[in-house]
């Protein structure tokens, strides 16, 4: 009976299906409840769901009953790394490399030593739903002030997207050097989420609009990558599920408030002239992209969340964001919710453009 639940708990995770994934996987534990490998997996899936400390409780059982086994500290290396707990996540890592060198382990080892090192003399602070590091030029008083407005933006987001995070968030304060040393963002980017929201605040003395706007935009990214389960965790094979950059990047400007009016008649000329990027180009990555380029990504998809919000509301966001989450493809998310895909999401985002700002 284990082996078959564990066989269906791994065939609804092939097929992103997270939720009857745990149940399957909770249930095979139960009819052996000291086999590693059950424990192994439970730990994994909630590393998943971004639920670090109950992943924890299965990954020390497993421990116990395979004290040599890599995969435990490799995996409880990214759960003290989501809980922002580094030298924890340093030394797990390190054992894991003792036991099989890996190189993504030692990707992720590197990242998590880099950090280290900068943030030792860091300053701490924390909230009810964030843990802040904060370099000594920051004042302690900017600190405080800064998690005040991420608690303001947190319960303006979870009222939007229905949603909260199960884990504080980190956030990582910065002087500019340091930022660019460390995220190795391009020049066009003003902060950076990896899974814990950086910032760099050298000069300021307190919250202003622009910063307030940062937090609101980042931490937006926070709870879309805890909503649709894209713990990537920096294994390959737990990153093909996400919410694209287009709809991350789209949202969260919308949540910062920010809207098209500016850009509509550019947008609508690339549009017309049939020149605009598929929404199917702009799901990866954008840091490798140019300023012009990175702009127009911008504006775009900021236009393409803003026509769904204004024309079905916020709940349509939720449900796309929810089966995204459940392993389907963005484009069929949308055909389902909207029942429209990319070309016809771009054609009507065009056309509210031009109904909504243009003279």
């Amino acid at each position: 009976a284990a082996l078959g639940h564990h066989l269906a708990a791994n065939f609804e995770l092939s097929r992103g299906d997270m939720e009857h994934a745990l149940s399957d996987a909770r249930t095979a534990l139960n009819y052996a409840p000291e086999e590693p490998a059950l424990l192994l997996n439970v730990g994994y899936l909630l590393l998943r769901r971004s639920e670090f400390k109950e992943s924890l409780e299965y990954l020390e059982r497993a421990r116990r009953f395979a004290p040599d086994n890599p995969d435990v500290p490799k995996l409880e290396g990214w759960a003290y790394y989501g809980l922002n707990k580094i030298a924890q996540a340093v030394a797990e890592w390190q054992r894991a490399q003792a036991l099989r060198p890996d190189k993504e382990v030692q990707l992720a080892l590197d990242r998590a030593l880099a950090d280290k090192q900068e943030e030792e003399s860091y300053k701490e602070n924390e909230s009810s739903h964030f843990k802040l590091r904060y370099s000594g030029a920051a004042a302690p008083a900017l600190a405080r002030e800064v998690l005040r407005t991420l608690e303001r933006h947190f319960s303006a987001i979870e009222s939007e997207l229905n949603f909260t995070p199960p884990e504080p968030i980190g956030v990582i304060l910065y002087t500019q050097d340091a930022f660019s040393d460390i995220t190795k963002a391009p020049s066009w980017a003003g902060a950076l989420n990896d899974g814990r929201i950086r910032v760099p605040v050298q000069g300021l003395a307190g919250v202003d609009s622009e910063l307030s706007r940062v937090l609101k935009h980042e931490l937006t990214h926070s709870f879309i990558a805890q909503k649709t389960r894209s713990a990537c965790m920096g294994l390959a094979a737990s990153c093909a599920i996400h919410a694209p950059a287009w709809i991350q990047e789209g949202l969260a400007q919308w949540m910062e408030g920010q809207r098209s009016r500016e850009d509509a008649a550019v947008l609508l000329q690339i549009y017309n002239d049939n020149k605009a990027i598929p929404l199917s180009r702009l799901e990866g990555s954008w840091l490798n992209m140019s300023g012009d380029t990175a702009r127009y990504a911008y504006a775009w998809a900021l236009a393409n969340i803003e026509y769904i919000v204004q024309a079905d509301g916020m709940g349509d966001i939720e449900r796309i964001l929810d089966r995204i989450g459940a392993g389907m493809a963005t484009e069929t998310a949308l055909r389902d919710v909207l029942h429209s895909g990319y070309d016809d999401l771009m054609q009507s985002a065009a056309e509210y453009l031009r109904k909504t700002y243009a003279r």
